[in-house]
This record gives structure tokens, C-alpha cells and sequence, in this order.
């Protein structure tokens, strides 16, 4: 699907997690990974996802007796968009900032820190390309 800018909000963004990570899905199984984080009850959850089937964001499969639920828009590109409208509103454009205050406020493993340091070096090397 073509980036539309859909602005998915909190209890979308929990439905699509599940959805992104455990593919085509019901709602009592969306409903289940729901629940293992917080009380959430099934007609609820059985709402948001027809809500957000009207708005595009899910296609529902009725070949069953049993609804199969798929997300349409993209985890990364949806990612992308929220991640630069949170980097403009709360910290004025700048990814470093956004970058010191996340690192700041929790604790990375190694194999985090190992990761970010080679985000770092790959940047690096790209920037250090273009300028050639």
C-alpha cells in the first residue's frame, strides 16, 4: 500500500504490533497478546480492528467462520512516520537529542550498545562515501 499518512493511535499502534510480528491473526488471538500486557476485553479489541479495517489500515478475510485480520500498512514506513513527527514536535528536529535522552533514561544491553555503534560506523562510512 502506498504511504497514505495514517496516524494509527496507541491501541491501533498495539493491534498492529501483534499483527507485524505474528502475521494474519483473529481477534482472539490479537485479543490474547493484548491481554498478556493489560485487561483489554474482546469486543473491545473486536472494535478497534473493524475501526481500523473502515480506515484502511487492516483487510479481513471471511473465508472462515473465523475473521482473518492482515495489516496493510507497512511496519517500517509506519515506524518512520512517527518516529519523525515525535523527533519535530518533542525535540525540535534533532535525532541526537532524541538519541541522548533514550539512551539516557534506559539501560542498554551489549549487544545494544554493539548495534548502535555499528548504526554509527555504517553512517559513518555512508557520509564519508558522499563526500568523496
Amino acid at each position: 500500500m502506498k504511504s497514505q499518512k495514517i496516524k494509527p493511535t496507541e491501541a491501533e499502534l498495539e493491534i498492529l504490533q501483534v499483527l507485524w510480528t505474528y502475521g494474519p491473526s483473529t481477534v482472539r488471538f490479537v485479543n490474547d497478546k493484548l491481554k498478556s500486557e493489560r485487561n483489554v476485553g474482546y469486543t473491545t479489541s473486536l472494535k478497534v480492528m473493524q475501526i481500523m479495517t473502515e480506515k484502511g489500515m487492516l483487510d479481513r478475510y471471511k473465508d472462515s467462520r473465523t475473521h482473518i485480520y492482515t495489516a496493510l500498512i507497512e511496519e517500517k514506513e509506519t515506524k518512520n512516520q512517527l518516529i519523525d513527527k515525535f523527533v519535530t514536535s518533542l525535540f525540535g528536529g534533532s535525532a541526537s537529542g532524541m538519541v541522548l535522552q533514550a539512551l539516557g533514561n534506559q539501560k542498554c544491553s551489549a549487544e545494544e550498545l554493539d548495534e548502535i555503534k555499528k548504526l554509527i560506523e555504517t553512517i559513518e562510512k555512508q557520509e564519508n562515501h558522499e563526500l568523496k
